[in-house]
């Protein structure tokens, strides 16, 4: 909740200061400026480049300054680390009470450390020491040096002076204790608002793993084999789903026939995930290549059929009256006027299903695969190396934002009238 509310409080200000400031600064000259109407066109609204450089600043201030890392300027309150004590106080069975002073030492993670050497005191309750790593607990066996243990009837009445029963936690300097069922004492040191690197890691330490595995390679390949296997499966996934779906999608968006035949097919098979499909591709196509490609292929089919019908249906009639009164065949108005007037749909479908055949090679890839960035992904979380996983997540997004917008300029190339018709 506090890392949202900086997300929502940074968006607000960051809206703020680039519509009062920085935009006045940078007026554009082009066709959507010379627009009137701009509201509702979606022609007229276009991503703000300072929008998206604060977008990304801001999610990589807060990864850093909740991880703890070295490259950013500030952080949110680690865990503690250093020396704390509380005393506890133990009753006999005589009702005879005596104190007794737990040292505990807290130090970073992933290192180690030695307990303090204290003396043990006077009293039948002696001083205890603890060693522990930050974000983990140490439990205090009492019965190992008291003189009057749990099993005479003693217990533990208080702790810093505050009173206490089996189940029981309290708040002690730089933790919490709490009693246990049976009478002992389990100490939590504060873990502050940082992640613990085992749950997220910081960006330095995902850089250094990416370094690492690009020299080294992982799971006997190299990490750019494994992204280009990835990418190869999506993409020929994507170009046969593609090759066969738009063409579906012609036939059903100019043909009633087509329309009634395949419509409760496409109906049918949209909303069903693709990775729920996994066990029958593997049934009908094995774990090798060809299963993952087949997968791929539907996860893209029925995205791009529907794409193509809703392009097909979304043609002005007015346009297809007026090339028909210009004297033009069937196949001219397929050609001049369909086809061109359905593409913008046609594009928009296809960063739709290229993003669903991103999200689904993952999944693919967890089914015996020897290579790719699912399978080193699912290996290295199998290990609990979060920095591996992340990094290829990383890696995953990057390309396929990086094709989303090779993408985007292929369509402003093979597509220059949409929005302007």
């Amino acid at each position: 909740m506090i890392v949202l509310g900086l997300y929502i409080t940074i968006f607000c200000a960051a809206f703020i200061l680039v519509r009062l400031g920085a935009r006045k600064m940078m007026v554009r000259h082009d066709f959507t400026s010379l627009k009137t109407v701009t509201f509702g066109d979606e022609s007229a609204v276009r991503s703000d480049r300072w929008a998206s450089i604060l977008s990304v600043l801001t999610l990589f201030l807060l990864w850093g300054a909740f991880t703890g890392s070295n490259w950013v300027p500030f952080h949110a309150p680690g865990p503690f680390i250093g020396d704390t004590e509380f005393t506890y106080t133990m009753e006999a069975p005589d009702g005879a009470r005596d104190e007794a002073i737990v040292h505990a030492r807290v130090f970073p993670a992933g290192e180690t450390g030695d307990r303090q050497q204290v003396e043990p005191g006077t009293g039948f309750a002696k001083n205890d020491s603890i060693a522990l790593a930050a974000w983990r607990s140490g439990l205090v066996l009492i019965d190992k040096n008291d003189e009057i243990t749990r099993s005479d009837g003693a217990r533990v009445v208080e702790i810093d002076g505050q009173s206490v029963s089996p189940g029981s936690r309290v708040e002690v300097a730089h933790g919490t204790v709490a009693v246990t069922s049976k009478g002992s004492l389990n100490f939590v040191p504060d873990a502050g608002m940082q992640m613990e690197p085992i749950w997220l890691p910081a960006p330095e330490a995902v850089v250094a793993r990416f370094k690492e595995i690009s020299t080294r390679g992982y799971q006997n390949f190299t990490l750019w084999e494994h992204l280009f296997w990835s990418l190869f499966r999506v993409i020929v996934g994507f170009l046969c789903g593609a090759l066969v779906g738009i063409p579906l999608g012609y036939a059903m968006g100019l043909s009633n026939w087509f329309r009634g035949w395949f419509d409760p097919i496409v109906e049918f098979m949209r909303p069903v995930p693709p990775l729920a499909l996994i066990p029958l591709v593997i049934i009908w196509a094995g774990i090798g290549e060809s299963g993952k490609i087949i997968l791929l292929f539907l996860a893209a089919l029925w995205i791009m059929a529907i794409s193509a019908r809703a392009g097909v249906s979304g043609v002005s009639i007015s346009k297809v009256h007026a090339a028909y009164s210009l004297g033009a065949s069937r196949w001219q108005v397929l050609r001049h006027v369909i086809v061109p007037n359905s593409l913008p749909e046609i594009f928009t479908g296809a960063r739709v299903a290229m993003g669903v055949c991103w999200g689904t090679v993952v999944a693919a890839e967890l089914v015996a695969a020897e290579k790719g960035a699912g399978m080193m992904i699912m290996v290295a979380s199998r290990f609990q190396l979060t920095d591996i996983v992340l990094m290829g997540i990383i890696l995953i997004g990057v390309i396929g934002f990086s094709i989303d917008i090779l993408m985007r300029k292929a369509e402003d190339w093979l597509v220059p009238w949409k929005g302007r018709t």
